[in-house]
C-alpha cells in the first residue's frame, strides 16, 4: 500500500468515524457516544476507534467541528445572497428553524450539547460557547447593518435583540423536538419576523 493511498484511507475512516459519532450525538448527547459503541457501530476494535483521536475528549471536540461545519454549511452560507441586515438574518433563521425541523435530523446539535456541558468545565465547553458566540456575533454584527441601513430603529438594543432571537431559536427547537409540535417552525418564523419588524 502507498503511503498516499494509507493517508487517504485514514483521513476516510476517521471521516467516517465522526459521522458515526455525530449520528449518535444527535439522538443520545454527545457524552453518550462511547468507543466501544462507535466500534459496535463501524465494524472496528475500540483500538482502532480511539487511534484516530487519542482521547475521548479529543473524539468530542472532532464531532463538535463536524456539526459547527455542518451548520455554518446550512445556515448562514445559505442566507449568503440574501442582502444584508434584516433580509440575510430573516434568511439564516429560516434556515436555523428548517435545519432543526429536518426529518430525521434530532434538532439543533449545538442547542443540545450546550445543555449537556453548560455546567461542566472543559473544552467540549469551551468549545461549544466559542461556536454560539460566534452564532451570536453574527446575529448582532446584521443587526447592526439593519441599524445603519435604517432598517431597524437608532435606538435599537441589539443585544437584547439577540438574547430574544435566540430565545425563539431555543423554543422552536424544544417544541419541534420534544413536543413533536408541526406548528413550531411557523410560529418561530412569525415570532422572528416580529421582533425584526417584518
Amino acid at each position: 500500500m502507498s503511503p498516499r493511498k494509507s493517508a487517504v484511507e485514514t483521513a476516510a475512516t476517521r471521516t467516517r468515524i465522526i459521522e458515526c459519532a455525530l449520528t449518535l450525538a444527535s439522538a443520545e448527547g454527545l457524552e453518550g457516544v462511547t468507543i466501544g459503541r462507535l466500534a459496535t457501530e463501524l465494524g472496528m476494535s475500540k483500538a482502532g476507534v480511539i487511534g484516530h483521536f487519542g482521547t475521548k475528549e479529543a473524539l468530542q471536540l472532532a464531532t463538535l467541528d463536524a456539526a459547527v461545519e455542518k451548520f455554518a454549511d446550512r445556515v448562514p452560507a445559505r442566507a449568503a445572497g440574501a442582502d444584508p441586515g434584516v433580509d440575510r438574518l430573516t434568511r439564516a433563521f429560516d434556515e436555523w428553524i428548517a435545519y432543526m425541523a429536518d426529518e430525521g435530523h434530532g434538532g439543533c446539535f449545538l442547542t443540545s450539547v450546550a445543555t449537556e456541558f453548560d455546567g461542566r468545565p472543559g473544552p467540549v465547553r469551551d468549545a461549544v460557547l466559542a461556536a454560539l458566540s460566534r452564532w451570536s456575533d453574527y446575529a448582532a454584527a446584521e443587526l447592526r447593518t439593519a441599524v445603519d441601513a435604517g432598517d431597524l430603529p437608532p435606538d435599537t438594543d441589539v443585544d437584547q435583540l439577540v438574547f430574544e432571537l435566540g430565545g425563539v431559536g431555543l423554543a422552536a427547537g424544544q417544541a419541534i423536538q420534544l413536543h413533536r409540535d408541526p406548528a413550531a417552525p411557523e410560529r418561530a418564523r412569525r415570532a422572528i419576523d416580529r421582533l425584526l419588524g417584518r
